[in-house]
């Protein structure tokens, strides 16, 4: 029974050791899981992964969230944020993506996309990006 209860310890131990954080990798940030699209014309965002960033999410069924809270859309022209990141579904209709940047007209809009390049899975890539301007300030 020890010895079980040994092994067990062990393993318990190598099993926390190798899943620790890599300090040389960037944090994932919570956030609302979509498939996004990729574009050949976009750049590393890694300031999109900061804790105090605004980003509103599309899902493929056209509901939006304001970090990990659900919000209509009505809500989204009230921001105070100068910079907002989008992060929509690739499968989302383009009306819903019109409609969000509509509402956030007048604010800097980054619409964030899948890496250009294929990674392996499990392995932690900077958000990327296009930067948009909409409206006037």
């Amino acid at each position: 029974m020890k010895h079980v209860l040994g092994v067990c310890l062990i393993t318990f131990v190598l099993t926390a050791m190798t899943g620790a954080q890599d300090p040389t990798k960037p944090m994932r940030r919570p956030g609302i899981t979509v498939q996004m699209p990729s574009s050949s014309q976009a750049v590393e965002m890694p300031e999109a992964d900061k804790e105090d960033v605004t980003v509103v999410s599309v899902t493929a069924d056209g509901k939006l969230f304001l970090g990990l809270q659900p919000v209509e859309l009505i809500a989204l022209s009230s921001l105070n944020e100068k910079i907002v990141y989008v992060k929509a579904d690739s499968r989302t209709t383009y009306q819903n993506v019109l409609a969000v940047l509509d509402a956030l007209r007048g604010r800097h809009v980054v619409l964030l996309t899948a890496p250009t390049s294929r990674v392996p899975e499990g392995t932690i890539t900077q958000p990327y990006g296009l930067k948009l301007k909409l409206g006037a300030e």
